[in-house]
C-alpha cells in the first residue's frame, strides 16, 4: 500500500490535464466509469480500490507516454477520464474503503 501511495504522490501532470479531471470528479460513478477507465468490459463492482488503481495507473503511465511523444493517437479526453478515475478511486483508498464495493 505504501508504494501505492508513494506512485500516487509522485504523479506530476500538467495543470491543464489536473484541472480539467478535477472539474470531472463530481460526476464520477463508479459503477459506470471505472471498467471503461481501465479498459475493461463487464462487472468492476468487486473491485478493490487498490487493485483499481494499480490498472489505472498502469493505463495512465502509456496514455501519458503517448502525449509526451506527441503520438497522433493520443486521446486528451481518455487521459482526463483516466485520471478522473484515478483521483476518485483514490479518494476511496484514504476513505479506507479496501473492501469490495457494492454497486452504488
Amino acid at each position: 500500500m505504501q508504494e501505492l501511495t508513494t506512485r500516487l504522490n509522485a504523479l506530476q501532470r500538467p495543470d491543464l490535464l489536473v484541472k480539467a479531471a478535477r472539474s470531472g470528479l463530481a460526476s464520477y460513478r463508479r459503477e459506470a466509469h471505472l471498467g471503461r477507465a481501465m479498459g475493461q468490459s463487464g462487472h468492476t463492482r468487486l473491485v478493490r480500490p487498490p487493485q483499481a488503481l494499480e490498472r489505472l495507473l498502469e493505463v495512465e503511465a502509456k496514455l501519458n507516454a503517448e502525449r509526451g511523444a506527441q503520438d497522433a493517437g493520443y486521446v486528451y479526453a481518455r487521459h482526463v477520464e483516466v485520471l478522473i478515475a484515478i483521483m476518485a478511486e483514490a479518494q476511496l483508498l484514504r476513505d479506507g474503503y479496501c473492501r469490495p464495493i457494492a454497486a452504488e
